[in-house]
């Protein structure tokens, strides 16, 4: 499957009843198309966001302030709505008047049965958590943190702690002790809200004794919130989550539009993680954009993302609630079909995936549209990692022909895709089809010069609201600084290597600081993961180029085979001539070396990076956090005799 080829078209019917098109006739001049719309809105920043603001009728008071004061960035000193007060959490719940009795949250586990809240039931819950917290003393500017799976218990007191004012942070429980404690001691939490354990398939896993180590290792907690999975009791001195809520109202305090909401963190792979915070009004804003303009989500739809809590996507998708949709919770583990299963049996109407699902789905010779009701379903997202063309081939051969898949790419850093879906555009294989409303990206060379149809450094050139407000603990924000705005002062660089088509369309190409540079020629590796993962031999790969510097070292491939699969002559032999083709021979590898797998984050990102550092003599140990792996140990497996140096 080539790059580029047209798989979908928006009918008539699907862009006169998008909420885009609505949004765009209410604009004086109308737009004539996207292109322009998007024109609009990264050349009138102010305007732009105060018509989103308006548009959607926010909840809270706008102010008669400017959009913006100071700046140009947010390390600038730049301010959003400064006059603004709003709360997060009164924006989420204000379907629940008007739609009482219907479905808000559906939950699904491995091993339970399924269960789900109304709208008013969730309020109800929301409202007793908040007079709990406000009880063990919680108030504005505390954190709240959570170590738990993808619970409906993480979303009630999320919003309990935002609708006071409260900061919240999570990690899943298939983070280590030592990943989480680096994590929560950062921010210095005053409650910790957690299980004894959880299932995962068929297996149970025990968690008591890490928990305990994270209590010990966080001073600064008034109360620890307990939820018992595998037992009936909690833990001494912990209180039962059955007993925290007590009698209260439903109310939100409103806070400055830059007030700390939630509070997520840089992967930790290379060092301490990044505690990156934003704001109240920045995620109210963006999300509701994004939700409503670009995936078309609103009243009546259901929305399921396979995500953990320890991903901006839970943040991501618990916002549907923001925008009126019902929300599917899943705890368990993605095996085989259980997603495509799960999604026919909620009449998902919008499902998020990680790429490497897709993939694999389609390595496994999945067939969901013939063995599923998937009828309601309208979009497909996928993120996490480019998708390939031959994966947006198999989705609409073998998933559905009249779906918009919209592949996005965006980050924890703000919370959202920068470029994503639209359903105004048709979809191509290999292509996301536009840089999001407010998103003025571009693609950069090493000078700074903007880049049309050849790959460059993503940046943007104006600022959105979903910028983090900052980094915790980063006086004078110099962390912040050097994150982004150290290569091109006044412009983030985010860190991704993207090719920005003459039509607007784009293509992802991995990250910047992982780039294959062989003879001068710069290649993304998802370039590289394309041909190779195409090999059904192949269950994953990894590609790491030993050059520093500027100099050019080697380039090196490692797989993770299939089952049954080797390793043999004939298979190297047809996977260069394939790279030698598609790619060029400059990009054919020195060394082609079977693992037992490919080292991975517990959010499903390769560990590129890290390696290349150990192959160049770094210690493991401090290459890689191993507690924010999903299997430490197959970093083992690349220590090599000798460190590489460059040829």
């Amino acid at each position: 499957m080539h790059e580029g080829v047209a798989l979908w078209e928006p009918s008539p019917e699907t862009v006169e009843r998008a909420r885009i098109t609505a949004f765009g006739r209410a604009l004086d001049p109308v737009p004539a198309d996207y292109a322009a719309l998007w024109e609009w809105s990264v050349a009138d920043v102010d305007g732009f966001w105060d018509t989103v603001w308006r548009w959607f009728d926010v909840v809270g008071d706008r102010g008669d302030g400017p959009v913006r004061e100071g700046g140009p960035m947010p390390v600038d000193g730049l301010r959003w709505f400064p006059a603004a007060r709003l709360n997060y959490a009164e924006n989420m719940l204000r379907h629940a008047a008007e739609r009482p009795g219907a479905p808000a949250v559906v939950y699904r586990t491995d091993g339970a049965p399924g269960s789900a809240l109304t709208w008013a039931e969730l309020a109800e819950a929301v409202a007793g958590a908040r007079a709990g917290l406000a009880a063990l003393g919680v108030g504005r500017g505390d954190r709240v943190v959570g170590y738990l799976p993808n619970r409906p218990e993480a979303l009630v007191v999320m919003l309990a702690a935002a609708s006071l004012g409260a900061a919240w942070s999570s990690c899943s429980p298939d983070f280590g002790a030592a990943s989480v404690i680096d994590r929560f001691r950062q921010i210095e939490p005053k409650v910790l809200l957690t299980i004894d354990g959880y299932r995962y398939g068929a297996k149970e896993f025990d968690r008591s004794e890490v928990v305990a180590q994270i209590r010990a290792e966080l001073p600064t907690l008034a109360a620890t919130i307990a939820i018992p999975v595998l037992r009936d009791d909690v833990p001494e001195g912990t209180i039962a989550y059955a007993d925290l809520a007590r009698p209260g109202a439903l109310e939100f305090d409103r806070v400055p539009f830059d007030q700390p909401l939630w509070i997520l963190y840089s992967s930790g792979t290379t060092g301490l993680p990044k505690p990156i915070v934003h704001g109240h009004g920045g995620m109210v804003l963006e999300h509701t954009k994004s939700l409503a303009l670009h995936q078309d989500l609103g009243p009546g739809d259901v929305f399921f993302w396979f995500t953990t809590t320890g991903w901006m996507m839970w943040n991501y998708l618990v916002s549907g609630l923001m925008v009126g949709a019902t929300i599917v919770v899943f705890d368990g583990a993605p095996a085989g079909d259980v997603l495509w299963r799960l999604a026919a049996e909620t009449g998902t109407t919008h499902l998020g995936l990680g790429a490497p699902y897709i993939t694999a789905s389609e390595k496994a010779g999945l067939t969901p549209g013939a063995d599923l009701d998937l009828g309601p379903l309208r979009l497909i997202g996928s993120t996490g990692s480019p998708l390939p063309p031959e994966g947006f081939s198999w989705v609409y051969e073998h998933v559905k022909a009249d779906v918009l898949l919209g592949s996005l790419s965006g980050g924890t850093d703000v919370c959202t895709g920068f470029v994503g879906p639209v359903p105004l555009l048709p979809v191509r294989a290999g292509v996301i089809q536009c840089r999001s409303l407010g998103a003025a990206v571009r693609a950069f060379d090493e000078a700074g010069r903007p880049l049309v149809d050849e790959v460059g450094e993503l940046v943007l050139t104006e600022p959105m609201p979903c910028m983090p407000v900052g980094f915790w603990h980063d006086p004078g924000r110099t962390r912040y600084r050097e994150a982004y705005f150290a290569d091109y002062p006044g412009v983030w660089r985010h860190g991704d290597w993207v090719k920005i088509l003459p039509d607007g369309g784009c293509v992802i190409y991995g990250r910047s600081d992982s780039t294959l540079n062989r003879g001068g020629v710069r290649m993304g590796t998802s370039d590289f993961y394309r041909v190779v993962e195409a090999f059904e031999e192949i269950a994953d790969s990894l590609v790491v180029d030993t050059g520093r510097l500027g100099a050019e070292g080697r380039l090196l491939l490692y797989v993770q085979m299939a089952e049954g699969a080797s390793l043999d002559e004939d298979l190297l032999g047809r996977l260069k001539a394939a790279l030698r083709a598609d790619l060029s021979p400059r990009h054919v590898p020195d060394s082609v070396i079977e693992v037992p797998g490919i080292p991975r984050t517990l959010s499903g990102k390769k560990l590129e990076v890290p390696v290349r550092k150990i192959l160049q003599g770094a210690d493991p140990a401090t290459a890689a956090n191993r507690d924010s792996l999903a299997d430490p140990s197959l970093l083992d497996h690349f220590v090599p005799d000798e460190p590489d140096s460059p040829a």
